[in-house]
């Protein structure tokens, strides 16, 4: 084991880390300080609360439009900026400078400015007065300083050079390619803070509509005791195992990033229990805080939160909520379990122990039996509620809601019942030995609860497909209604004389949840709000072309190097951006420019891959040194060297730095246009790839890896995330015939419902595009009717060439970005080939073979 090149940091210490990440690190004396910031916060949990809910259309009292929900919504989160962080380093925590009072009342003021005089901004639009650039100048320049405040001077960088461009684009010391005309203050301003198209754009209106609820959801129920509930639950599972600390660490940091959208305060949460647990069992101080770092991070690609990423897919890709969930669910859950063989890998090079078992061990197939058994008990389980609530919507008709809110509260008390059988869990302290682990089933039965609220947002985000919003909003009840009766209940249930004041700490729960929860939010209002003057900045100035210009220029049109300057570019931005802002910044310029420019090379890129690479490369600047906020999270609490532990957590982090490119060329990962069977097929696979390519990388299979072995796993793994590369090598996929041809194709063909279509033509900018897109065909009528109702494309043949005649508005041909006169140079049929799935047998052989000739060495040495 190395020496510990620090001292782990004390608790208090480890708290004001995470505060100064997410909550605010000024904790002040005054009355007045401390009432603002206890009471501010608790307005705004309430507020969003009384907007998420159905009430206000309902009754018609207190509705507000998405532009006055966004505006308060906004004066909360830079109120609090400027009130709970600190100007500098060195800047009084323990009072508010009347100073930040007044800056703070200040930009909440410009804030709401857009709430307040509403009306008389409807009524002359793009006519701003000079009171109205006045304040959005100051509104501006406030928020950037709140973003620097709040998140560090990076974003706020990044939004001051976008701003600068807007004014000086037309300045001869740029590059003629990166020119624009330039704006005046007027126009910029009226953009930027009195329209929705800047600051208080999409971005702003997925942090105020969905993600403070999730959120606020997810403090409730931390607030209520799940998070040490989920950590005891993986270490009764896996602790038993080689390293279990460091696989307790995985699971646990994964069932809290269903919850949680901060990785420094995941990684804080459960690695001060964690990490001094993986170093008893003989892992490093920087691989402890590595395995802690790379799991904690991960929890935020995992759905349904993705640190509210998925809400923001969803508006900028155009899907449905649920369409996220399910194109992000594969890569997520592969990705956990690499992470958790790299640890198992670890494990057996080092010759690690397991931590003591409270129950005598079981045989394998003792284990498998009774996993099987569990697994299909939960099947059956979940089969059975879905028909009882099906049956129960029936029975009641119209009074169904009133059945099945019935219904969940019985599930509560009958569950919250078996708890109070069982102990409450009490929060260990990290330093002590562990003498035995908890059991399994005596710790499972003390949060059963914490289940319901669960299944309640899973179902009616999946089953009743809610709005994001309104899911969050009702398990956010739930959650208040538990944290004001477990306690109380508890303590009925055991027949003890403490129910009132148990009653009264359940209250004094739901108050500091609904705090911590809109102090958790700050840094995201803040962040989304920044990122609009980016967002701004690319609707006003057109950028987004000139970027797609540049990157095509300096790539030279190859879709690879694209692809890695793209994760380049979120790598630097990410180093200093929250994941939230990265991913908005970054999609927004570069998202549109992949996908055109992989249409160019005849690649045709749905457009949530490129998103997904976007956004997991975003995650990658959370480990990656030299700033990797997380890894020096985890340093502090293993007292190892904070820049050893992140280029370990980069390095047991290449499974998800692989995936985006991965899922580009093989959409098949993101559940893309497959059937349940074919889904199942691609997650045995792609997991089996998954695995060999982490024992690649780690030089670690049955036995020590040699070099060519090594290489043998890494070919394996490509071969099985890709078999279609070496058909493509062998025969090429798709035949090209000319366009006159397509008619008479479609008219031959009546189930074609897509069909590929290259096509060429100048566009408004003067630029020749030639690129390739799918074309949806419709089912009736002859082959020009089934292309216009299918894609809204009219074509007309001029001199034996197909040219675009009419595009229907709004239509996918409009959306593809082709234009009149354009013209239809061929269109591609799939070939008769082989099946690319037949590549997985040389490729499993292989392994096979690999594993054979490891294990035969392995038993002669031993």
């Amino acid at each position: 084991m190395s020496i510990n090149t620090t001292t782990p940091a004390s608790p208090d210490k480890l708290e004001e880390l995470v505060a100064e990440a997410d909550t605010g690190k000024r904790n002040p004396a005054g009355k007045i300080s401390i009432g603002l910031l206890f009471l501010v916060p608790l307005m705004w949990s309430l507020f969003q609360l009384w907007t998420g809910s159905p009430l206000p259309s309902q009754f018609g009292i207190g509705f507000l439009n998405d532009t006055q929900s966004r505006a308060i919504h906004l004066a909360f989160a830079v109120f609090l900026a400027f009130l709970a962080f600190p100007a500098f380093s060195k800047s009084p925590t323990r009072h508010i400078p009347w100073l930040d009072y007044a800056l703070a009342f200040l930009v909440a003021g410009c804030a709401s400015y857009l709430f307040v005089f509403y009306d008389q901004l409807a009524m002359r639009p793009g006519l701003p007065t000079t009171t109205d650039l006045i304040v959005s100048a100051v509104g501006l320049i406030l928020t950037l300083e709140a973003a620097r405040r709040s998140l560090g001077p990076a974003l706020m960088l990044v939004a001051l050079f976008f701003l600068l461009y807007v004014f000086f684009g037309d300045s001869p010391a740029l590059p003629e390619i990166l020119r624009w005309k330039g704006a005046s203050f007027e126009k910029a301003m009226n953009h930027m803070w009195l329209t929705t198209e800047g600051v208080f754009g999409i971005a702003l209106g997925v942090s105020s509509g969905f993600v403070f609820l999730f959120v606020l959801f997810g403090a409730l129920l931390n607030q209520a005791g799940a998070g040490n509930y989920f950590i005891k639950v993986a270490f009764a599972l896996l602790g038993h195992m080689r390293g279990g600390p460091a696989k307790a660490a995985v699971l646990s940091s994964a069932m809290t990033g269903l919850i949680s959208g901060s990785s420094i305060a995941n990684v804080v949460t459960t690695g001060t229990f964690t990490i001094p647990l993986m170093k008893k069992v003989g892992f490093s101080a920087e691989k402890a805080g590595a395995v802690e770092v790379s799991s904690s991070v991960n929890g935020v690609i995992m759905p349904p939160v993705m640190g509210a990423v998925a809400f923001l897919m969803v508006e900028y890709v155009g899907i449905p909520y649920i369409d996220v969930v399910k194109h992000a669910f594969l890569p997520a859950t592969i990705s956990y379990i690499a992470l958790l063989y790299i640890v198992h890998l670890e494990a057996l090079k080092a010759d690690m122990k397991g931590l003591p078992r409270s129950t005598p061990a079981r045989t394998w197939t003792a284990q498998l039996i009774r996993s099987g058994i569990v697994i299909t008990s939960m099947l059956i389980l979940a089969g059975m509620l879905y028909y009882i609530v099906s049956a129960l919507k029936w029975l009641l008709g119209d009074f169904s809601n009133i059945g099945l809110l019935v219904f969940v509260v019985i599930g509560y008390f009958g569950l919250l019942y078996i708890s109070s059988k069982a102990e409450d869990l009490e929060i260990d302290a990290s330093d002590e030995a562990i003498i035995k682990l908890p059991v399994f089933a005596e710790v499972y039965k003390a949060g059963l609860y914490y289940l319901v609220p669960l299944v309640v947002l899973v179902w009616f985000l999946m089953v009743e497909r809610k709005s994001p919003g309104l899911s969050a909003f009702w398990a956010c009840m739930l959650m208040a209604f538990i944290l004001l009766t477990q306690k109380p209940l508890k303590a009925w249930f055991r027949k003890q004389d403490q129910v009132v004041h148990q009653a009264k700490s359940g209250f004094i729960d739901l108050i500091e949840g609904l705090n911590t929860g809109a102090r958790n939010m700050i840094g995201i209002g803040v962040a989304t709000a920044t990122a609009g003057i980016i967002v701004g900045t690319v609707t006003l100035t057109g950028i987004g072309q000139v970027m797609a210009e540049f990157v095509e220029l300096v790539s030279g049109g190859v879709l690879i190097i694209m692809l890695l300057m793209v994760a380049l570019i979120s790598l630097v931005l990410g180093m200093g951006l929250p994941t939230t802002a990265n991913y908005i910044v970054v999609s927004s310029l570069m998202a549109s420019v992949v996908v055109e420019l992989g249409a160019q090379s005849g690649l045709i890129v749905p457009m949530i891959a490129i998103h997904m690479f976007v956004f997991y490369f975003g995650i990658m600047a959370d480990v990656t040194p030299p700033v990797g906020l997380a890894s020096f999270a985890a340093a502090a609490v293993s007292g190892g060297d904070p820049i050893k532990t992140g280029f370990t957590a980069f390095f047991y982090s290449m499974r998800t730095a692989l995936l985006p490119f991965l899922f580009i060329f093989n959409t098949d990962l993101l559940l893309i246009d497959v059937t349940f069977v074919e889904g199942v097929v691609v997650f045995i696979v792609s997991l089996a790839a998954m695995l060999i390519f982490a024992a690649g990388t780690q030089g670690y299979f049955m036995d020590r890896s040699r070099w060519y072995e090594s290489g043998a796993l890494l070919l394996i793994a490509f071969t099985l995330f890709r078999p279609g590369f070496w058909l493509d090598m062998t025969q090429a996929p798709y035949q090209e015939r000319p366009s006159h041809e397509m008619y008479r194709y479609i008219d031959q063909h009546p189930k074609l419902d897509m069909l590929r279509v290259s096509v060429e033509g100048e566009n408004l900018d003067g630029r020749w595009i030639s690129k390739t897109v799918h074309m949806p065909v419709s089912s009736q009528g002859d082959a020009a009717t089934r292309l216009y109702q299918g894609a809204g494309i009219e074509l007309r043949e001029e001199e034996g060439k197909y040219l675009i005649d009419n595009l229907s508005f709004g239509s996918y041909a409009e959306q593809q970005k082709l234009d009149f006169d354009w013209e239809i140079t061929q269109f591609e049929t799939e070939t008769d080939r082989p099946a690319k799935e037949w590549f997985y047998v040389p490729a499993f052989v292989l392994a096979v073979l690999v594993a054979w000739r490891q294990r035969k060495r392995k038993a002669n040495r031993l």
